[in-house]
């Protein structure tokens, strides 16, 4: 059985929490707490040398870090992630744009408000994640409008990694009322028989 090290509330760590009750996979979920650095210790070290979560340990006691890397272990062969190389790419793509021009601001965003409680020392960079974070939900937007999933007509980990942090975007103190075609894929996402909401 597999085991996952993470936090519920993290983003991060709910992509792989998805993954597995979407691919029906049993798994050991083994809380840990960030903010008490639990991340930082000598066991938790031994296992991801970055000190942070997610972290996936195999049945062999192998483990994985970094949540688009264990999306792409988990999700190979399934349909979750194409087979073809140029749908593939645009998945990687998708979870580059996350890792880079998303997950920085509405992660972070998050972070400053819900993990910290939006302390004075951190307001302006609290804004500056709302500005780049807005903008990144536009050309999520502009992708929506044209296809149901971020890549084309299929449910992928592209949109895995993408909507675990945009689905409680307002937890950072995002509105979402301008970008309907992305409410729209959420309640999409939201919609699948084996679905499992982050707290869940």
């Amino acid at each position: 059985m597999f085991k996952v090290y993470g936090d519920y509330r993290s983003g991060n760590c709910y992509k792989v929490k998805l993954m597995l009750h979407l691919l029906g996979k049993e798994y050991q979920w083994i809380a840990i707490d960030i903010l008490k650095g639990e991340t930082q210790s000598e066991a938790f070290l031994a296992k991801n040398p970055n000190g942070k979560i997610p972290v996936l340990e195999l049945e062999d006691g192998t483990c994985l870090w970094e949540s688009n890397a264990i999306l792409n272990f988990l999700a190979d062969g399934s349909e979750f992630l194409p087979s073809e190389p140029r749908l593939r790419t645009q998945v990687l793509q998708w979870q580059f744009f996350e890792q880079y021009s998303h997950e920085p601001y509405v992660a972070v965003a998050r972070f400053i408000q819900l993990y910290l409680g939006m302390p004075e020392e951190r307001s302006e960079e609290h804004a500056r994640c709302l500005k780049l974070g807005y903008k990144a939900l536009k050309v999520m937007e502009k992708q929506l409008e044209r296809t149901p999933y971020l890549v084309g007509e299929q449910y992928s980990i592209a949109d895995i990694a993408l909507y675990a942090y945009t689905h409680v975007a307002d937890e950072g103190g995002f509105s979402l009322e301008a970008f309907p075609a992305v409410r729209a894929w959420l309640d999409r996402i939201a919609s699948h028989p084996r679905h499992v909401t982050m707290l869940g």
